[in-house]
C-alpha cells in the first residue's frame, strides 16, 4: 500500500500535521484531518483561556483557507499566522515564558521588565 507523504508546518512553537493520531500516538497522514501541537518544548506558561484562543484562531485560519488545496505552503501560512498570534498573546501578558523550561532562550523577544525607580 502506498503511504501518502505527511504534509506539515513546523515553527518553533506551532506544529501542524495533515494527519490524525492513532491509539499508539503515531501520526497517520490524512487529507481530512489537521493535528495541532502547541508549544511542544513547553517554553511558555499557559492557562486554559490562552490555549483556547490559540485553538479558536487555528479554527478561524483553517476555515478561511477552506476550499484551497492542502499544501505545505498553505499549512506553513497557517502555522506562521499562529506563531505571530502567540507572540501577541505573550506581548499582552496572556502567556509568559516558562523559566523552568529545559532552555530559556526568549525566542519571541526579551520580556518587558518594569523599570526600577532607583536607576
Amino acid at each position: 500500500m502506498d503511504n501518502p507523504m505527511l504534509l506539515k508546518s513546523t515553527t518553533r512553537h506551532i506544529r501542524i500535521f495533515a494527519a490524525e493520531m492513532d491509539q499508539d500516538g503515531e501520526l497517520l497522514p490524512s487529507n481530512q484531518v489537521l493535528t495541532l501541537d502547541v508549544d511542544p518544548d513547553n517554553e511558555f506558561n499557559w492557562n486554559e483561556d490562552a490555549l483556547q484562543k490559540i485553538y479558536r484562531k487555528f479554527d478561524e485560519l483553517v476555515e478561511a483557507s477552506s476550499g484551497a488545496d492542502l499544501t505545505d505552503y498553505n499549512l506553513r501560512r497557517i502555522g506562521s499566522d499562529l506563531e505571530h498570534y502567540l507572540r501577541s498573546l505573550l506581548q499582552q501578558g496572556e502567556v509568559s515564558y516558562n523559566l523552568s523550561a529545559r532552555v530559556t532562550n526568549y525566542s519571541m523577544g526579551i520580556p518587558q521588565v518594569a523599570a526600577d525607580g532607583n536607576q
